[in-house]
């Protein structure tokens, strides 16, 4: 990694439902541009990465995750700590011990997510539109080491 410096999840708790947060305090924005550095390392149940944006509280946000195990790029709302999936893209290799960037773009109710440099998909969703905190996600028992994150709030 460029920096050097990373923050790693490392628990290997295999509870499939358990989604560990490292919440940027200082921002709080309804539209924003996030891209994250992330390298999935190990997990059996996951090996998986991700960006949450609009986080109102541990059960309410929205999160964009690449899985090493599943070779996908998924979208979610999360509310009242139930996850849907509303957008995605099978198919994309995420190889684990290998360093990606994760981008989501959210204006208004326009999703627009990238993963190493490519366009992944497009989506629009309502349900979260109050501003809220930016974080990054991980799940179950996945080793993931998070590096560079920039967050650009968009008007």
């Amino acid at each position: 990694m460029p920096s050097g410096r990373a923050i790693a999840e490392t628990t290997r708790d295999p509870t499939s439902a358990r989604y560990p947060l490292c919440i940027h305090e200082n921002i709080s924005a309804a539209n924003v541009d996030v891209m994250l550095r992330f390298r999935p390392v190990d997990g059996k149940v996951d090996q998986a990465g991700g960006i949450v944006v609009r986080l109102r509280d541990p059960g309410t946000y929205y999160v964009v995750r690449a899985n090493a195990l599943e070779d996908n790029v998924r979208l979610y709302h999360v509310i009242k700590g139930v996850r849907r999936q509303f957008a995605g893209k099978d198919g994309v290799k995420v190889a684990a011990g290998r360093w990606h960037t994760l981008r989501l773009r959210l204006a208004g109710d326009a999703f627009e997510v990238f993963f190493d440099g490519q366009s992944m998909f497009t989506a629009r969703d309502t349900r979260i539109a109050a501003p809220g905190k930016v974080a990054v996600w991980t799940k179950s028992d996945s080793v993931t080491q998070f590096g560079e994150m920039t967050v650009s709030v968009l008007p």
